[in-house]
């Protein structure tokens, strides 16, 4: 028997961008994470909590993709501004410019081997760089819109790329071929990434679905219409049995990929969800949104995965059995049988099993205050039903019942009330000082952002009077 589901919890929020969140991802060592805004400025957080934040100023338009290196030496960001930066993540901020595109830059994502960097462009191009030389290498050309997004295989031998044209393209790296286009109908994909396996893609649809295919077979294995609004990015599990999504309607979906069904429904931002990632080991996920908040969670329903009774070993193996690469010409090879992540398959791609929404999704809201950066860290409650708005906003001004309960079980079984009292006292004491810390990063912020400000308003006054002078 498995082991029944441990519900994610919210452990961390950063509060630090002026705009909306558009990328997040985890350093491989998970000490920090990166995130890029609207607002032109690369930030790093440390998850040590007495570790001050970098912002990275040196973009002209907004940041629309951050990804660390796979050795976390180098962090890559793109932006509207049509440039790629490489940033040291340091005090320093140091950062070489890539200039080749010559419309926004959407995506950016190194290779496998971080030896290589791939981008999207509203040029409609994919371009591929060089992380040593910082040299451009070649276009993949054939999108007939803007290309939303673009990434490596997990051997490094294949891209694919979303577009507005309503394709999803394959490409063979070494040949600069497109070996098959996957067509979208209702909507284009925002987002597109493989599966940890490299069998399978994922793709973020503006049509409120979720969708995966088979990039041998070149079928849809799975579709997920779980949410009211477009779905912005998606992440996989690195084991690769759970999919995590987020959505302009303001949830993030976990997706369980082996049943072929909804687990949890997040709420915690205010506004659109614009962008999820996994940690590298998948304890982790982080989110940010147009509430210009970074949340980072702690997944728990991952420890499903090692005591379910070999039905994981079973996904595992059978997709390690189906993992040789495809060939670098148009002909991909597949087995005849249903891919493995399709779990109830049928002859039809139309056919394909729905996640039942009512009952099989447990729905979690998680509420805090601006400055509150501990958050819901305790666990989260369950629900099987969808909270309404207002019992969302009516959780946010109290604390969580399941905090109160402890307290109170405590107090029942055998330890003295004074303790108790006395440790909801502290609990208390600790969330203030962590509200006063915050306001004190805010303030100290916007300091440095006055002196910056200063300072430039100095040097141009010095370069007024030299240039009065000398005429």
């Amino acid at each position: 028997m498995a082991s029944p589901l441990s519900d994610p919890t919210l452990e961390r929020h950063f509060k630090g961008h002026r705009h909306t969140v558009t990328c997040v991802d985890f350093s491989c060592n998970k000490k920090q994470i990166a995130t890029g805004s609207v607002d032109s400025c690369v930030m790093i957080w440390n998850m040590k909590p007495q570790m001050r934040a970098y912002r990275f100023d040196g973009h002209k338009e907004a940041v629309t993709s951050v990804q660390f290196s796979p050795s976390g030496q180098l962090l890559a960001s793109a932006s509207r501004d049509k440039t790629v930066r490489l940033w040291v993540p340091s005090m320093k901020a140091d950062s070489t410019v890539f200039r080749a595109h010559t419309a926004s830059v959407r995506c950016v994502h190194f290779s496998g081997d971080g030896r290589s960097l791939v981008t999207a462009s509203d040029d409609k191009t994919v371009k591929l760089w060089t992380v040593h030389r910082q040299k451009f290498l070649f276009s993949l050309n054939q999108h007939m819109n803007w290309v939303r997004c673009a990434k490596f295989s997990p051997d490094d031998r294949l891209i694919v790329s979303s577009s507005d044209d309503k394709t999803i393209k394959l490409w063979d790296k070494n040949s600069r071929q497109c070996i098959h286009s996957f067509s979208e109908h209702a909507g284009y994909a925002s987002y597109v990434d493989f599966h940890p396996s490299g069998t399978c893609i994922a793709a973020a649809s503006t049509d409120h679905s979720v969708k995966v295919w088979d990039i041998r077979s070149h079928k849809m294995l799975q579709h997920y219409p779980v949410h009211s609004g477009a779905v912005n990015s998606l992440s996989f599990h690195p084991a690769g049995n759970f999919l995590i999504t987020a959505s302009s309607d303001s949830t993030m979906k976990i997706l369980d990929l082996v049943e072929g069904k909804l687990l949890y429904t997040l709420h915690g931002h205010q506004g659109p969800v614009t962008c999820v990632a996994f940690s590298r080991e998948g304890d982790y996920f982080s989110s940010g949104g147009s509430d210009e908040q970074v949340l980072v969670w702690k997944s728990n329903f991952d420890e499903y995965i090692e005591s379910s009774n070999g039905v994981t070993s079973q996904f595992k193996s059978a997709l390690s059995s189906q993992t040789r690469p495809a060939s670098s010409t148009a002909h991909l090879h597949f087995n005849s049988h249903p891919p493995v992540l399709h779990t109830q398959t049928s002859e039809r791609a139309e056919h394909l099993s729905r996640p039942n929404t009512q009952t099989t999704a447990r729905t979690h809201s998680f509420s805090h205050n601006g400055s509150h950066s501990r958050g819901a860290h305790s666990c989260a409650h369950r629900d099987t039903t969808i909270s309404s708005p207002s019992t969302r906003q009516t959780q946010g001004s109290q604390r969580p019942a399941h905090q109160n309960k402890r307290l109170s079980d405590a107090s029942d079984g055998g330890i003295p009330s004074s303790l108790a009292n006395t440790l909801e006292h502290i609990i208390g004491q600790l969330d203030v000082l962590t509200q006063t810390v915050s306001i004190l990063e805010q303030r100290l912020t916007l300091t440095e952002d006055k002196l910056k400000e200063c300072l430039q308003n100095q040097m141009e006054i010095g370069l007024h009077l030299q240039n009065r002078d000398e005429a």
